[in-house]
């Protein structure tokens, strides 16, 4: 069987970190996506709030977070994966906030990810096609990110993933970075061999992939090995709710509106070995506060259910 995973946010407090992780592995689960973008959101960096909680000192950021580790150490759970904070670049919002992201966010995140002993760190490629002209030319711009942590992911023994993402533009959802496998495969491996270590790989996003009609079967057997991390969640097909996969539908039929067969299939063909990831922390914000444990006990559930 696959172990199972889910995000620490709105599971796991700063108050009492041992509790989250306490409950987690009670219904189920034995590890965790931490959600250090949580301490940074997105919104705020979209907006111009950026919080200055990376302005700690490193060692105030493990001070920080030390209660975090030794909860997970104690409920028995392994944090294999964390999420870095984004968007790392702004597009027009001007060289202070994109100078602070870039060489003292992205940093932080990594060394916290060390600090959690987590092999993977997810990372947004810049959403930047419609100011450039082209995807390529994009990809130019996140590969000079990529290798700028390429050092730091090697001396630190952490592999970075890239994801598929979405785009809005005009109103309408389209393609984001990294929707396209065979071209994500061929430059994660470009990457590798540059630095001669596997410190790059991929993260399928169900739900992004749901919304711009990505074949999740095809593209995760076209990733195949580098298939290293997951972001399982559910939506309908227009916005990124990240909910409970099964939970939305296209007709009255009842088929759903994610191909969570496709995506089984997909798992089988690209012989993956990981952790099945839930990334539904919203979801716990839509039921009652003491339905909690039983909402993740069904998610762990519908985990077991996609591992057989």
């Amino acid at each position: 069987m696959l172990r199972l995973g889910v995000q620490t946010k709105n599971i796991v407090s700063d108050e009492n970190p041992e509790e989250g992780f306490a409950l987690m592995k009670r219904v189920g689960f034995s590890c965790a996506d931490f959600s250090l973008n949580a301490y940074l959101s997105n919104r705020e960096i979209y907006q111009g709030e950026v919080n200055r909680f990376f302005d700690r000192s490193l060692s105030e950021l493990e001070f920080f977070f030390a209660p975090h580790r030794r909860g997970a150490e104690a409920a028995g759970i392994e944090i294999n994966q964390m999420h870095m904070p984004y968007p790392i670049y702004v597009p027009g919002a001007g060289p202070e906030r994109n100078e602070y992201l870039w060489n003292v966010v992205a940093p932080k995140s990594m060394e916290l990810c060390a600090f959690f002993r987590c092999p993977y760190i997810v990372v947004h490629g810049f959403k930047m096609t419609h100011f450039l002209g082209s995807e390529e030319k994009e990809w130019e711009q996140t590969e000079k990110f990529l290798r700028f942590l390429a050092p730091t992911a090697k001396e630190l023994g952490i592999t970075i993933c890239i994801e598929n993402l979405y785009d809005n533009v005009g109103g309408h959802l389209v393609e984001g970075p990294c929707c396209q496998a065979r071209k994500a495969a061929e430059r994660i491996d470009r990457l590798n061999e540059r630095y001669h270590a596997e410190i790059f790989g991929f993260c399928f996003d169900t739900g992004h992939a749901n919304l711009v009609g990505i074949d999740f079967e095809n593209f995760m057997a076209t990733l195949g090995s580098r298939l290293k991390v997951l972001h399982i969640h559910d939506n309908d097909g227009t916005s990124d709710q990240h909910q409970i996969p099964f939970t939305f539908t296209r007709t009255r039929e009842n088929r759903s509106s994610t191909d969570w067969e496709g995506f089984a299939r997909g798992l089988e063909r690209a012989c993956f070995d990981g952790v099945l990831s839930f990334e539904t922390a919203p979801v716990l914000t839509a039921f009652p506060e003491v339905m909690r444990a039983e909402v993740l006990s069904f998610l762990a559930k519908i985990g077991n259910y996609f591992s057989a």
